[in-house]
């Protein structure tokens, strides 16, 4: 297994011949039909857990849904070519209404890679707070509007009077509670929207079928959450603005990357009128009403808060800390600009800049789309022989990557050491697991990934892995389903606060307009009883031509107001930039462009044409050294020690490096060689054994450390001294590695030297010389280390190799 941070802890899937569940309870044994039907249908066993991946791929067959939907499922391989229709999708989604949702981010027991999309849905589900409309969006949509409508008047929380029922579309209104007081374990069972897709679910469900992709996909408003738990509203809202949009499709391309696995599933369905006909889906085209995206001309981009303005809303916030309203707030600000770029280009850039778990372009229809990157699972919900599986993955602390593996080490072991940043994520795990534990079994609900590390192309998270199981109704109490495990989440506090009720309403006070789509979620709700779900961060929305980017901060009462205000600038300028650089990505990519290539290309490569002589004294670094120094551009040759001045001459070098090594300087004779290269006139850079032999040519003595320092950090600063600036572009603290157990004896670099002390430690050790006169510079500790920072090190041989020249 891997390690915990980069994996989940090794968690036993019980079978049914197993003892023991979650919580000590006997798993309900396999029916055994079930089981032939999962062989047949190549399903994995349930213990397996999905991932989030397509579970497997089905057959074709003909079925009947509990809500006597016939359903006729064709399932094509496109293997061969799914690359170009994945591509051919996404192109067709900037005129045509559809999703695509794609994971381009593996984490071991989390994430897997796969894409699911479509276009031209037959039926779409949208919401405006109580009101909902299905709208058939081709003729095949027109026949499930048939059966839709009888699920709408079999559904007690719709309000019957309300319905509106012809061939395109079916209008209605979600009651209101006549008693408001209910058990608060119960408090997602409320009339909503969300009774409206259960009643949709129970219409498809069947308990001996079951089709691991059929349902509903797309977009859920953060709105929604005011069905669950009201509050004031106070932000002038558009009417029009929805609060829900879901697509019903009858035709899935599924690509399994994990398995290289592709298909197609193409769906017809029948049903029975109210007068017992039959009407069918068969022979009907599957398409849908073509309007291009329209991009806007002209336009600046503004901000719903002016510079300054979300720095006082912090301060507001801290004042609800102190009395202890809130703990935590995540106040957002909203960034807009006329894009041209389209959906589909936005897209493609994102693929490559931030892979992540949740990409998804989702063409809503009226020219508004969502295109993300979202890092952030929101609630995942899939059967498991120990019952119905909730996960979530709560993410809170957030730091920079480095420019390498040793960096993004550095990084880690700075927000794994950083107490706020545990605190932040802390608490909000803690309210997730309240918020499982309303519906979940006694127990069950437990935190197995805590502070792991998820890597993406910028920035490193700790993440919490929180799941639970829910209540099945099996000792009497309430059943619970994936809704109600969507709905007792939201919205999660990584993107509210704590606690939460007051939390959302210190934000309907606070922000300057409101969310839409920012901050709820985006996926897929299963008719199987499953649902997968991402959260709506990093996500730019589309409308009429003109991008909006929202992005918030996570506030505490230490927060600093202004650094805050820059950290979500910081944040929204990420997808700003996308929108604004990814036409000419799109371009570049089309004329075969290296944009990578140049993107990867160091700065100056100073060492071209210059040809550096390695002087070996049997150290097991010089390799290493001999690699950065080429990184640089620069041709090198390494010799061992006693090079003669004609075949020094004969190499005709711009520069001698003189290596670590064991032992002393006398034991290479570094005296005479230094003395040679000053007669030829050839600067010279020392490292370790290379200062240490300097020093004492010079005139210098060495002496023995207390305690060697082999393969330890130290914390070096500079000391401004020094005419050759071999430390120009590097902090003036930085770490490096030692290596040593000699060291230059500081008073006699100083009395007895023509060397300038230019770097030391803390107490005075000598770290590193430059001569006042010559050509010469070295350093005590090794720049090729792994500790030491490459691109400092990288630094300072550039400087020798571009700065140490004799005059002419």
């Amino acid at each position: 297994m891997a390690a915990a941070q980069e994996g989940e802890p090794e968690r036993k899937r019980l079978r049914a011949d197993e003892d023991g569940g979650a919580n000590g309870e006997q798993p309900q044994p396999q029916p055994q039909q079930q089981q032939q039907q999962q062989q047949q249908q190549g399903e994995p066993a349930l213990d397996e857990l999905s991932t989030g991946r397509p579970r497997y791929r089905p057959d074709d067959r003909t079925f009947m849904t509990q809500g006597a939907v016939k359903v006729i499922r064709k399932v094509h391989d496109t293997s061969a070519t799914v690359e170009e229709d994945v591509e051919a999708l996404v192109e067709a989604l900037d005129s045509h209404r559809g999703c695509i949702f794609e994971s381009a981010y593996e984490y071991p027991g989390r994430y897997a890679r796969w894409t699911m999309g479509f276009q031209d849905p037959p039926v779409a589900l949208e919401g405006w707070g109580r009101k909902f409309a299905l709208t058939a969006l081709n003729a095949r949509g027109k026949v499930l509007l048939i059966a839709l409508s009888q699920a709408m008047r079999a559904c007690e929380a719709v309000d019957a009077d309300s319905l509106e029922v012809s061939a395109e579309s079916i209008k209605g209104r979600v009651k209101e509670l006549e008693n408001a007081r209910f058990p608060e374990e119960e408090r997602s069972k409320q009339n909503s929207i969300f009774s409206v897709v259960r009643s949709i679910i129970a219409k498809w469900r069947t308990e001996t079928e079951v089709d691991p992709q059929l349902g509903l996909y797309g977009a859920f408003g953060y709105d929604l959450t005011f069905q669950f738990e009201p509050i004031e509203l106070k932000q002038d809202r558009d009417p029009s603005q929805r609060d829900l949009a879901l697509y019903l499709p009858d035709s899935i391309l599924v690509h399994d990357k994990q398995t290289a696995k592709s298909w197609r599933l193409e769906y017809d369905f029948e049903v029975t009128t109210e007068d017992g006909s039959t009407e069918s889906t068969v022979g009907l085209e599957r398409e849908g009403e073509e309007a291009p995206f329209v991009p806007q001309e002209g336009g600046e981009p503004s901000r719903d808060h002016e510079p300054g303005e979300y720095a006082k809303s912090v301060e507001k916030a801290r004042e609800e800390f102190k009395v202890g309203n809130l703990f935590e707030a995540v106040i957002s600000q909203t960034f807009r600009q006329p894009s041209k770029a389209k959906p589909s280009e936005i897209l493609r850039m994102l693929r490559v800049k931030n892979p992540s778990p949740y990409l998804f372009q989702i063409n809503l229809g009226s020219n508004e789309y969502l295109v993300g990157a979202s890092p952030e699972m929101f609630v995942r919900v899939e059967k498991t022989l120990e019952g119905m599986r909730v996960e979530t993955c709560p993410i809170s602390g957030t730091i920079q990557r480095g420019a390498d593996a040793l960096e993004d080490a550095e990084q880690i072991r700075q927000i794994l050491s950083d107490k706020k940043e545990e605190s932040e994520l802390t608490m909000c795990t803690d309210v997730d697991r309240n918020d499982k534990s309303r519906i979940c079994r006694q127990g069950s609900v437990q935190v197995i990934g805590r502070r792991q590390i998820e890597k993406y192309s910028k920035l490193i998270h700790t993440v919490d892995h929180v799941e639970g199981y829910l209540r099945d109704g099996s000792n009497g109490d309430a059943s619970f389903d994936a809704l109600d495990a969507f709905l007792v989440h939201t919205w999660a506090v990584t993107v509210t606060g704590a606690p939460k009720t007051w939390a959302i309403q210190f934000l309907e006070r606070i922000e300057h307009s409101p969310r839409c789509w920012y901050g709820g979620a985006v996926g897929f709700v299963g008719f199987d009883g499953s649902l997968n779900t991402g959260m709506t961060l990093r996500t730019i929305r589309l409308k009429d031509g003109v991008s909006e980017v929202r992005a918030g901060a996570t506030l505490l009462y230490d927060s600093v107001p202004a650094s805050e205000e820059k950290e979500t600038e910081l944040k929204a300028s990420a997808f700003v930039e996308a929108v604004q650089g990814a036409k000419a990505f799109a371009n570049a990519a089309k004329n075969g462009s290296a944009t990578q290539s140049r993107l990867r290309a160091s700065a100056g490569n100073v060492g071209a044409g210059k040809h550096v002589v390695l002087i070996d004294h049997q150290d097991s670094f010089v390799h290493t050294l001999a690699n950065y120094v080429r990184q640089i551009g620069a041709k090198v040759t390494t010799v061992r020690f006693g090079i003669t001045e004609e075949e020094l001459k004969a190499l005709a070098p711009d520069m001698v490096l003189m290596s670590p090594g064991p032992g002393k300087p006398s034991d290479f004779k570094c005296a005479e060689t230094l003395a040679m290269l000053q007669k030829l006139r050839i600067p010279v850079f020392g490292v370790c054994l290379g200062l240490q032999s300097m020093v004492e040519a010079g005139g210098g003595t060495l002496a023995v450390l207390d305690y060697p320092m082999h393969g330890k950090p130290s914390q070096v600063k500079q000391t401004g001294a020094g005419r050759w600036n071999i430390f120009d572009g590097v902090s003036k603290e930085f770490t490096v590695a030692r290596y040593h157990s000699l060291y230059a004896n500081r008073e006699s670099v100083t009395k007895d030297t023509k060397f300038a002390i230019t770097a030391e430690l803390e107490d005075g050790t000598v770290m590193a010389v430059e001569h006042t006169e010559l050509p010469m510079a070295a350093v005590q500790f090794h720049p090729e280390s792994i500790l030491t920072r490459p691109s400092d090190g990288l630094c300072m041989l550039r400087n020798a190799i571009e700065k140490l020249k004799y005059s002419d």
